[in-house]
């Protein structure tokens, strides 16, 4: 039997200098070479939280212009691969998207937050954090060590205060982000 529950959507801003440490391509490379199980999963070839999703490295935790690209286009090496694990298209009333969520993540800690209605992140505390982590904000350090973080930009003509998200049998995230409705004129 599926489950569906509802993630509440936050657009406070707890943590001002979140993401503040950015994950360079060393670093990644770096947890690569170790050979975690855990992180290999959330930074693998087709995660939403994988620095080389779009083709070429790029940050997780810097805001991404998703909607200005076609997921098909953008994505095509790793679908080629079999590696697709998010995808993303528009509809005449939403933005949506769909996304796996990698094992070893805590699905419980997936958060997301709307920054002044431009930045949307999508992040997640791994499980059994480490005490350094419980004790400061470990958005604020070197948070790959502990969590996950995807940021993208909210389409323009975007009404996001009524974005919904949701997550499916803890295994995926689905978020709907609606369309502002056009004015007619009669």
């Amino acid at each position: 039997m599926s489950s569906t529950r509802r993630l509440e959507i936050q657009t406070g801003d707890p943590t001002p200098k979140k993401w503040s440490v950015p994950l360079t391509e060393d670093s990644f490379q770096a947890i690569k070479s170790r050979g975690n199980p855990t992180l290999l999963s959330i930074f693998c070839d087709g995660s939403l939280f994988s620095p080389s999703l779009f083709g070429k490295y790029f940050d997780p935790s810097d805001a991404f212009p998703l909607w200005e690209f076609e997921s098909d286009v953008l994505l095509a090496k790793v679908r080629s691969n079999n590696q697709n694990l998010v995808e993303w298209f528009q509809t005449d009333t939403h933005y949506i998207l769909k996304a796996e969520l990698p094992a070893g993540t805590g699905k419980n800690s997936v958060q997301i937050y709307i920054e002044q209605g431009k930045i949307m992140e999508i992040s997640g505390q791994l499980r059994g954090g480490s005490e350094s982590s419980k004790t400061k904000d470990w958005r604020s350090c070197r948070w790959w060590e502990h969590g996950y973080v995807r940021r993208l930009e909210v389409p323009e003509n975007s009404d996001w205060i009524q974005t919904e998200a949701y997550i499916h049998d803890d295994k995926a995230i689905e978020i709907l982000i609606p369309k502002k409705a056009l004015d007619h004129e009669g």
